[in-house]
């Protein structure tokens, strides 16, 4: 079997990357870290659109008034009923399992999940080995004092660490997330998709250190903002066709095949996703319980998705001053605020889009999109422990604490679950040009990375450190499509991704 590093520097491989360097010049980022990704971190206010949008949203909406109209109503009916629910369980609202009970999950949490679009899976590796990789992860950042990050820092720009590779190839891991990503389905079961070979994604980690509150990252949702109105985003994949149409409840986050088309990244963001994530996740590295820095999401999913989508089509007919967007925080709260009576869809759609600015992520607040009521029903993730892996849906609302208020540190490994398709196999080949050159990865803030870190793990070690699944799923090495028991839609894209890779000719 051929090295690595040979497998790299093949012929297959240089011609690739000869015909992608031009795109991927043209398409890399600037540098920045976290705080560029989301316009409430950068300073920046929001604040109307482009006229364009104004336009777009007309499009999106027109001859289906009144069933949007209709279909409004009874969302916010719907959210009347379940946020008492949601506030209710609190923690208790999010399914959790063993790693070890995964091949026989429950149905209790099989509906919670699909219903929730969040999950804790406990023990995907041991407390001592999670423990070892944060340990190892500070010497690492000790010996390159250079190294880049935000607020003190605490989100660092790290990538190609040595406990970052470990932990994406680790057999568990990519176990797990083939577990989470088989709750998607293709209505076409010729789909170029496969869940059950997972790809690896760098993103950056986290060490939230004890009464930060400066890390207070909002309400908000990855994979792009504009981009879900935009018919040259989401629109491209039809996804939420059901809700411009005006039947919200027949909307599907789960089937994938609409997703394959979409364009997250139309702007080019720092840290904007454009590889399809079926779920954004990290790895705990600490013990850390609500209120110590950790996560808080909303457990809507498919009804929350279709507000914040539906939001910037009524404004309220009282409780603000004249062509304002919000109202105060004790008028929001009001019941008469939120009566579905005091909330119109406007005659001429404007060019407003509540929490969306090209370029960045999708931000909510409970003064823009008030029947969420986010101060109530944004709920903590349970107590997680080292080895424990916390994993959403992409379209699910999740924040920050605003303050940790533990003793110790809040410490994750960001790894989504992300499924083979071309896409994102042409994701891989710029990710590995990124890998190999020590630079920062694709989706996220340009610059010289890691290139010149002491300690950082080369081409040649890749193969010695990571199983061979694990290597394949960094785009090293050819994926089998021969073997026995694959689906007509995963042959092919198999195949797709040796091509993509440059591993056929």
């Amino acid at each position: 079997m051929l090295s690595i590093a040979r497998t790299i520097r093949s012929p297959a491989i240089r011609r690739l990357h000869h015909t992608r360097t031009a795109a991927t010049q043209a398409t890399s980022k600037r540098a920045g870290d976290i705080s560029d990704a989301f316009t409430s971190l950068s300073g920046q206010r929001f604040s109307p659109l482009a006229a364009e949008y104004a336009d777009l949203k007309t499009r999106l909406i027109r001859g289906n008034e009144d069933a949007i109209r209709l279909s409004w109503e009874r969302l916010l009916q719907d959210l009347r009923e379940e946020i008492p629910l949601i506030v209710e369980k609190g923690s208790k609202v999010i399914p959790e399992i063993d790693f070890k009970d995964i091949d026989n999950a429950p149905e209790e949490f099989n509906e919670a999940l699909r219903k929730r679009g969040v999950a804790v899976v406990r023990g995907v590796v041991s407390e001592e080995e999670a423990l070892g990789w944060k340990e190892s992860l500070r010497e690492y950042i000790k010996a390159n004092p250079q190294t880049k990050g935000m607020q003190n820092p605490q989100v660092f720009e790290l990538y190609w660490s040595r406990a970052q590779l470990l932990a994406r190839g680790h057999p568990n891991m990519l176990r797990v997330q083939r577990f989470l990503m088989s709750y998607w389905h293709a209505t076409n079961p010729h789909t170029p998709i496969s869940t059950r070979h997972p790809i690896s994604y760098a993103d950056r980690l986290r060490m939230r250190l004890p009464g930060d509150s400066r890390f207070a990252l909002g309400p908000h949702v990855d994979g792009g903002s504009v981009e879900r109105w935009d018919e040259n985003g989401y629109g491209l994949g039809r996804i939420y066709d059901s809700v411009w149409k005006g039947c919200w409840e027949a909307f599907d986050p789960w089937e994938s095949s609409c997703r394959l088309p979409v364009v997250s990244d139309l702007h080019n963001g720092v840290g904007a996703c454009s590889a399809f994530r079926m779920f954004q996740g990290w790895l705990s590295l600490s013990t850390t319980g609500p209120g110590e820095g950790t996560l808080l999401v909303n457990p809507l999913l498919a009804k929350a998705t279709a507000y914040y989508l539906l939001r910037p089509f009524f404004s309220p007919v009282s409780g603000v001053a004249p062509g304002a967007q919000t109202a105060s925080e004790a008028v929001t709260n009001t019941q008469a605020f939120l009566n579905v009576e005091n909330w119109k869809m406007d005659e001429q759609p404007s060019s407003w889009i509540q929490g969306a600015t090209p370029g960045h992520g999708q931000e909510l607040s409970h003064l823009l999109h008030p029947h969420l009521q986010l101060q109530k029903c944004m709920i903590h993730i349970p107590t997680v422990r080292p080895g424990d892996y916390v994993a959403w849906h992409c379209d699910t609302i999740h924040a920050v604490d605003k303050t940790h208020a533990g003793t110790a540190d809040s410490s994750v490994l960001y790894i989504p679950a992300c499924p083979l398709t071309e896409d994102n196999a042409r994701y891989l080949v710029r990710q590995r040009e990124k890998f190999v050159r020590g630079e920062p990865s694709p989706d996220f803030g340009g610059g010289v990375g890691e290139s010149g870190h002491v300690g950082r793990v080369g081409v040649e070690e890749v193969e010695g450190l990571l199983g061979e699944e694990g290597v394949r799923a960094m785009g090293l090495r050819e994926w089998d499509s021969g073997v026995e028991g694959l689906g007509t839609g995963e042959r092919v894209v198999l195949d797709l991704g040796n091509k993509v890779e440059g591993f056929y000719g």
